[in-house]
């Protein structure tokens, strides 16, 4: 009898779980409430009873877990299974037309017929919110992670349970990535900064600020008081062994580490129960099937002029809306044409940010100061009156440069306009002259560093690779000549252990201004040789902090070659050049006669590349870099310029003796196996004695090649059990098919 009653309560909780769980949707994904909040709340009341009664009936996916677990300490760090991007922005209808124009004439190359194919696009809201990683596995929500740095995010899992519009548990029993954005309702911020107020604490800015400190708290019951939302829009990966939603044998093998499939945009998919997944739109629909919400906004446009006419109705219309907009995103609709066009180092190609534009507003300089850089760029900085602008209180404004505050007429007192270009960062657009008193100042560019007294010299625009006609705003610069100027070098060391570069946790600007003040480091390298007894005697510094200082250091010694090339802070070298640096190891440069050759040492995917940077490099010459694709003259002459500096390699010498190493992961090298080495290989069909990773990591060992497409230029084709149309499109080319067993026997030849 009590075995009866215990599997009757189980079926009740059972019961329960999905009658919440239904209504739940209805009113936060689909908002079409069929019961009152009240008979909902007596509901989940009696589930919570229920399963605190019978903890033998604990599921993670319970609608119960939403009231928010138990407090962290910190947010653990997770990498993505995909690397995540971001889109590239345009302001106005020209940018637009310059990007379709971009994108097409890729299209035409790659052998796209725009006779028998149109260029169509899904148009969406952009909504200013927080981007957010979910993954699940057997349909069942696994992790969720915020973007982070694209690569390495935080698991806020806990927090994102406490969202009502996102699915614990899916309808089918499915491996899945899903992207959206979480965001707060204008209305909630209403409420939370009310409740603000009257305990004393700061109110938030913007909905978007209060997203990102709500999914940042380490208690999730405060999460779950403050009612996010969320949106879907991508899904990464997927893999589906449910005979109604079977992925075509094709691609279904095709898996990341994580053992999810390659993201949709890489590869195309058929899902049998909904139809084959052709365009973004397919994709946002799929998402609803899946339960995630959808912003209901997005349009199918035949064309930019579509676009435009979409995107000036929501200028007009973004204020009606509970959640914040900045801007809409388009994308290229057709799955198979966002392939073709892929992606740059830094964003795709076949989508872009269509950003509102600015709100501009009036001030006041109250005073005009100067700023130095880390490339010993004097730039002067407007202080204003304090005034809200695209959702902020900004107090301050670049002024650019001497150039752009003559042509404005800017001076002290003044009244002026002001916006934040991109909604990003502030600055001055307009003077309001009929407001002058008479009492306002003029400026001009000091003839001394305000930092270190250092000569000041105004670097003409031709100078920078510029004709004495541009207009740029960034040309025309004056630079502190002191090269070791104090400001100058903290905004370097900034630079250097910045997220995107050695990412030191606990190096920001005031501890770096301690450390140099201290003399404990004078450089970037001198960072590696800290000791804790060197740091704790200084303010800010308890023994706990200092060890976490200390071990965050040592933790940064093993990084990536492009996370290296961007934290050494070279002009006119960021991410995207690095990238390109990575991609063009292991070739030789065009018309290179150093040939930049490096093979012999790159037989490993992993190895100490800094012995390499500080031996080749200098010996690259201008047109070397210039050979490399993407590579501008300015970039590849302050690339050469940079490794010819004794005083640079002598600070890569130091930190390679204080430990640090770079890595580079290759996509070939010089293998010993003949059987291998140059080829061409292509995987299709479940592979049973190997893990893909494993068989391409031998590959490429060997010598060998990846490829995801079967051409004339494959050399062979390994072929595992249920292969698609790769294998049948490797015989019809005649190209060698390989059994796993056929594969080892290559391996020990």
């Amino acid at each position: 009898m009590h075995m009866l009653k215990n599997k009757e309560i189980g079926q009740k909780i059972e019961k329960l779980r999905k009658e919440v769980d239904k209504h739940r949707y209805l009113y936060h994904v689909l908002d079409k409430p069929e019961i009152d909040d009240s008979v909902y709340d007596s509901l989940l009341e009696e589930l919570i009873d229920l399963e605190e009664a019978y903890p033998e009936f604990y599921s993670s996916t319970s609608p119960s877990q939403r009231v928010g677990g138990e407090v962290l300490d910190k947010f653990q760090k997770v990498k993505h299974s995909f690397r995540q991007w971001s889109f590239d922005d345009v302001f106005d209808f020209e940018g637009l037309l310059k990007w379709e124009e971009k994108i097409t004439k890729m299209l035409f190359k790659k052998g796209v017929n725009f006779s028998k194919e149109e260029l169509k696009y899904c148009a969406e809201l952009k909504i200013d919110g927080l981007k957010i990683i979910l993954e699940y596995r057997a349909g069942k929500l696994f992790q969720a992670a915020t973007r982070g740095d694209g690569v390495i995010g935080e698991d806020v899992t806990g927090n994102i349970k406490t969202i009502q519009s996102i699915p614990l548990e899916l309808s089918q029993e499915i491996n899945l990535t899903a992207v959206g954005e979480v965001w707060l309702g204008k209305k909630e911020l209403e409420k939370i900064n009310e409740e603000r107020k009257l305990n004393n604490e700061p109110v938030f800015a913007n909905t978007r600020n209060a997203a990102a400190g709500s999914i940042r708290q380490l208690d999730p019951k405060v999460v779950a008081r403050r009612k996010l939302d969320s949106f879907f829009y991508d899904i990464e990966g997927v893999e589906i062994s449910n005979d109604k939603f079977q992925i075509s044998n094709e691609f279904k093998n095709v898996k990341s580490e994580n053992n999810l499939t390659s993201s949709l945009r890489d590869i195309p998919r058929q899902f049998t129960g909904f139809g084959e997944i052709k365009t973004q739109i397919d994709e946002l629909e799929l998402l609803k099937e899946f339960g995630f919400k959808v912003n209901p906004h997005y349009r199918g446009c035949r064309n930019i002029e579509e676009i435009e006419k979409f995107y000036q109705e929501w200028i007009n219309k973004r204020d009606g809306e509970n959640y914040d907009l900045d801007g809409i995103v388009i994308k290229v609709n057709n799955k198979k044409h966002q392939d073709l066009l892929g992606y740059t180092g830094k964003a795709p190609r076949w989508g872009i940010a269509y950003k509102f534009p600015a709100q501009k507003v009036t001030t006041v300089i109250e005073d005009i100061f100067v700023q130095v850089g880390r490339t010993g760029a004097l730039t002067p900085v407007a202080h204003l009156r304090p005034v809200r602008v695209a959702g902020s209180t900004v107090s301050r404004a670049t002024l650019h440069n001497e150039d752009e505050i003559n042509r404005l007429d800017i001076r002290i007192g003044d009244t002026v306009i002001i916006q934040k270009a991109g909604d990003i960062i502030p600055e001055v657009v307009g003077v309001l002259k009929n407001l002058r008193t008479g009492r306002e100042k003029k400026f001009s560019m000091p003839r001394r560093c305000p930092v270190c007294g250092g000569e000041v010299r105004r670097e003409a625009m031709s100078s920078l690779g510029k004709s004495d006609k541009s207009k740029d705003k960034s040309s025309a610069a004056h630079y502190c000549l002191n090269p070791d100027c104090f400001a100058v070098e903290i905004q370097k060391i900034i630079h250097f252990v910045s997220k995107k570069g050695f990412n030191i946790e606990g190096l920001g600007e005031k501890i770096v201004e301690q450390l140099i003040q201290s003399g404990i480091i004078e450089n970037s390298a001198d960072i590696f040789e800290i000791k804790k007894g060197d740091i704790e005697p200084l303010e800010r510094f308890a023994e706990k902090s200092a060890d976490n200082l200390i071990g965050a250091i040592e933790k940064s010694k093993y990084i990536e070659f492009e996370k290296f090339i961007f934290a050494l802070g070279i002009r006119y070298v960021g991410e995207e050049t690095a990238v390109l640096i990575s991609r063009a190891i292991n070739k030789e440069f065009q018309g290179s006669k150093s040939k930049f050759q490096i093979n012999s040492k790159l037989k490993n995917e992993k190895i100490n590349f800094l012995t390499e940077i500080i031996e080749k490099f200098p010996k690259v010459k201008i047109d070397d870099w210039m050979g490399v694709k993407g590579i501008g003259e300015k970039s590849a002459k302050s690339l050469a310029d940079w490794f010819n500096n004794s005083k640079n390699l002598e600070i890569l010498k130091k930190m390679e003796a204080l430990g640090v190493r770079v890595f580079i992961e290759t996509q070939s090298g010089e293998g010993k196996n003949d059987s291998f080495n140059g080829k061409t290989f292509v995987l299709t069909g479940a592979l049973s004695g190997f893990t893909r990773d494993e068989i391409k990591d031998i590959i490429r060992k060997e010598g060998g090649k990846i490829s995801s497409t079967v051409s004339a230029k494959t050399d062979f084709v390994l072929v595992g059990e249920s292969p698609g149309s790769k294998y049948d499109k490797a015989q019809k080319l005649g190209i060698r098919i390989l059994s796993e067993e056929d594969f080892e026997k290559m391996i020990e030849e």
